[in-house]
């Protein structure tokens, strides 16, 4: 039996063992809008818990709209237009509105990236700029907030008359979904306000997870971070299987927000009624799959449907290596999960330690087989797995010790696919 998997950017074929009962989960969606353009331009002029964007743009002098960067496949070049004619026609000159590329604690933008992102025409005729999170300089301190995190927003973002954010909703593994208030923070704060929203305080709570938002603290943390921050209207999309538009979401940063999870919850929850012995993942493909930082998530997803002792094997082209300076040190420090997770409760938080807790947290009692050609072999030693040359020598590897019958669930798009188990045990 044979499989297309998502894997960099042409995805990857791969032939299935026999003799063990499959589970197929798909990124669920709902179809693709018929009339794409009409749902953005009606979503701006009829959004949800807000006037018209023309109307909250009127008497405004300058305009700062937060963007994604090359990691989520947004699709600005059909978004923006129509956000930023309305700007302008409500008389937001246009030397006075700045995109500014949400980076969080991600690497800056590259120009050919950004006109990737924003498309050639925008991006060589509007003011564009990087959020860099290292250079405190360049953030305001909005005080703190109520459960003490320390708040520093890029100054080019607050001091606009009108802060806008245009991104995705999909899951996220700690926020619930990503969108919204993430493009405010972590995507325009300081290292010293993201550091803290990473720590282990939030990292280590059972109810900061994918798919879940009410009571999840990290996502009513960046709420308030949000308000603070000013943050006036969101234009947000919900993407189809094959990244079309299948929602749009605008308006109010709370209810448009609240509006458009509800929607992917919906549209995309896969659940199963017990949990299985095995997993094969990936990263999710281009740009997901970037990095080794990104395409992990594809395990820590994977970890709400597997068994205790069950097998995950993660396909990720990971292209640009391992990911941030940071992250590349971390990789290379501990040689099991426990000792990591032991070292970071006592020790300063540092940059990108959340997402190896994470997978430290979903790996724990699961053997992993990788296959991660962009990831230099200097890593492979302390990946808590076992990397391979090939994809099918991964999952030769990982079939090799499980029983026959044995249920795997093949998960083509990784974090994408929202899954549950119904009945845990």
């Amino acid at each position: 039996m044979r499989a297309h998997l998502s894997f960099g950017r042409n995805g990857l074929e791969v032939e299935l063992p026999p003799g063990f009962n499959y589970k197929f989960l798909e990124a669920r969606s709902a179809a693709p809008l018929a009339d794409e353009a009409g749902a953005i331009a009606e979503a701006l002029d009829a959004p949800i818990g807000a006037p018209p964007l023309e109307v909250l743009a009127r008497g405004k002098k300058s305009a700062a709209i937060s963007v994604c960067d090359i990691t989520r496949p947004v699709p600005y070049r059909r978004l923006l237009p129509p956000l930023l004619e309305r700007l302008e026609r409500a008389g937001v000159p246009r030397d006075s509105i700045l995109i500014l590329i949400a980076t969080g604690l991600h690497r800056l933008a590259t120009e050919s990236e950004v006109f990737e992102i924003l498309g050639a025409e925008i991006a060589s005729t509007y003011r564009w700029g990087n959020h860099n999170a290292r250079d405190l300089s360049g953030h305001r301190y909005l005080g703190l907030s109520s459960s003490g995190t320390p708040v520093y927003i890029d100054e080019r973002f607050v001091s606009a008359d009108l802060r806008l954010t245009a991104g995705l909703i999909e899951p996220h593994m700690m926020l619930g979904f990503s969108g919204g208030r993430k493009l405010v923070v972590p995507g325009q704060a300081a290292r010293e306000t993201i550091l803290v929203l990473h720590s282990p305080k939030f990292m280590r709570d059972p109810r900061a997870v994918e798919g879940s938002v009410e009571g999840n603290p990290l996502h009513e943390e960046m709420l308030e971070i949000a308000r603070m921050a000013g943050q006036d209207f969101i234009l947000d999309v919900a993407l189809d299987r094959g990244r079309k538009v299948a929602g749009v979401f605008a308006g109010d940063p709370v209810e448009a927000h609240r509006r458009g999870a509800q929607f992917v919850s919906r549209v995309m929850l896969e659940t199963l009624e017990q949990r299985v012995d095995a997993v094969i993942t990936t990263g999710a493909g281009y740009p997901l799959d970037l990095t080794f930082y990104q395409s992990v998530k594809g395990i820590i997803s994977a970890a709400h449907i597997l068994k205790s002792g069950g097998k995950v094997v993660l396909l990720g082209a990971c292209e640009e290596g391992p990911g941030a300076p940071e992250f590349r040190e971390m990789l290379k420090q501990f040689p099991s999960p426990e000792p990591f997770l032991d070292h970071i409760e006592k020790a300063p938080v540092v940059i990108d330690q959340w997402q190896i807790e994470k997978l430290a947290l979903a790996i724990r009692q699961t053997e992993v087989f990788y296959y991660v050609p962009g990831l230099p072999a200097e890593y492979y030693p302390t990946l808590w797995g076992t990397a391979y040359p090939t994809a099918a020598a991964a999952i030769e590897a990982m079939t090799g010790q499980l029983a026959p019958g044995a249920t795997v669930a093949v998960v083509a798009e990784g974090p994408y696919v929202l899954a549950k188990v119904a009945h845990a045990g």
